[in-house]
């Protein structure tokens, strides 16, 4: 069989030799990084230096003092401090391989040494051609008919680029349905979409929404009939005027509420008896459940037009159904992501796909139930200080003093000193979330950042 030079170049010895020099240096230096760690005083004063420049000039100051110094160990991360913590909040979602993992590095020189930093879809390599049929694959894999994917470089770019092909698709119908307090992104776009009038302010409109009532697992009935009417009521309003609902079949931005089938059945329902499109933004979902797909795990494969994937999937994308493909034109982007990235993805999807993380036996759902364990200990021990947990998956999330919100965010600041990282989501009440690094967790980790927690509330104390 024929071979391009290329074929040479990715098996020459010499590069198998380099990257395993590389691999051999990662792993020694990493092996220094077991736990969590105070930063060191010495550097104390070049890095409060550094944290000032930075604020300086992106024009405010970082949430978190977290600079990393570029190296990590699972789910450990060195600061430029010196200082070591547990990444329970994984860039909101996106390192779900942790620190400096071998297979991922491993990946990305092949992605480095390739002929150009970006792809982009005038010109791609290779890789992408293969990261959009194992997307697609895996999308269709029990029926789903979204085997169209457009690769992109953000999640809200994703979601963009699907609200595009929707207002296509149903012009001249303009309306949206979401749900209430969700999020979409900080495009212009998207902005209009996410239920947060902080993040619109001084904005034009764009879209107009109308926001339907989350699903409420203390009233699954009367959630599901709530819900119907307002969608119901809205469309007599505004006959023939909406093109789709978007869903967030998991809501993460608003601390980890689950929904239900039966209650998106009830609205599909609605959405199939007036022309309007199904739109399930997994930018957060994707891969969080026992299936890669949260519209898997909900049984929701037939119904969907559009999808929108982000985060863990590393490069972006939506997909979409053959009778909702755009007309040229439409969507297009320069970039669609890093040579190294595109690489990246490939490797950490196959690995979800095939390395025991999904199914009801598989390691989300083991660490998951690992996770909730503790801190429904924590709950019983601590009631005035803790509930819950909430949420399903890699994504877990409990109440600190009530959902207070100055509360919540001091807690997650002494949490953060003390040598975890957390994230707030949500209001009245805000709730506190973690995102687990899947690939590079293990119980005894989710051990370590419990006893964290405990310490912090009994500080806070």
């Amino acid at each position: 069989m024929a071979k391009t030079v290329a074929d040479g170049f990715f098996a020459d010895p010499r590069l198998k030799e380099a990257k395993k020099l590389i691999q051999d240096a990662l792993k020694e230096h990493q092996s220094q990084i077991t736990g969590v760690k105070p930063g060191n005083p010495e550097l104390k004063e070049s890095y409060d230096q550094l944290l000032k420049k930075m604020a300086d000039y992106r024009g405010g100051a970082l949430f978190y003092n977290y600079l990393g110094s570029g190296i990590g160990h699972g789910p450990l991360v060195e600061l430029a401090d010196g200082s070591v913590k547990y990444d329970f909040i994984t860039g909101i979602g996106v390192h779900y391989m942790g620190h400096s993992h071998l297979g991922v590095v491993n990946a990305q020189i092949d992605g480095a040494v390739s002929n150009t930093v970006m792809n982009g879809h005038l010109q791609q390599n290779t890789d992408s051609a293969k990261l959009v049929e194992l997307i697609s694959t895996q999308a269709c894999k029990y029926g789903a008919e979204t085997k169209n994917v457009f690769l992109t470089t953000s999640g809200a770019m994703a979601n963009e680029n699907g609200f595009k092909i929707i207002l296509q698709k149903r012009f001249p119908a303009a309306r949206f349905f979401s749900f209430e307090k969700c999020f979409s992104g900080r495009t212009l776009g998207m902005a209009w979409v996410t239920d947060k009038a902080a993040y619109r302010q001084g904005l034009p409109k764009t879209i107009d929404v109308d926001y339907i009532p989350f699903y409420n697992a203390e009233d699954h009935k009367g959630s599901i009939e709530k819900a119907v009417y307002a969608m119901k009521k809205a469309i007599t309003r505004f006959p023939c005027q909406h093109a789709g609902f978007l869903m967030e079949l998991i809501q993460g931005e608003n601390g980890s509420w689950v929904g239900h089938t039966e209650y998106f059945e009830a609205l599909i329902k609605v959405c199939q008896e007036n022309s309007i499109s199904v739109f399930i933004d997994e930018v957060q979902t994707f891969a969080r459940t026992r299936e890669l797909f949260s519209f898997q795990y909900f049984k929701l494969d037939k119904y969907a037009d559009v999808v929108a994937i982000g985060k863990n999937s590393q490069v972006c994308a939506t997909l979409f159904k053959d009778d909702h493909k755009p007309k040229a034109g439409l969507i297009s982007q320069t970039f669609t992501g890093a040579s190294s990235q595109i690489a990246a993805a490939n490797y950490i999807i196959n690995e979800m796909v095939n390395g025991g993380d999904l199914g009801e036996n598989g390691k989300i759902e083991k660490l998951h139930e690992h996770f909730k364990g503790h801190l429904e200990k924590l709950a019983k021990k601590y009631p005035d200080k803790l509930s819950g947990p909430y949420g399903i998956g890699a994504m877990v999330a409990m109440t600190v003093f009530n959902g207070d919100e100055a509360k919540s965010k001091a807690f997650t600041m002494k949490l953060f000193d003390n040598g975890a990282l957390s994230f707030m989501a949500g209001s009245a009440p805000t709730r506190v979330r973690f995102l687990m690094p899947i690939m590079a967790t293990e119980p005894k980790h989710i051990d370590d950042v419990c006893a964290l927690i405990e310490k912090t509330l009994i500080e806070m104390a």
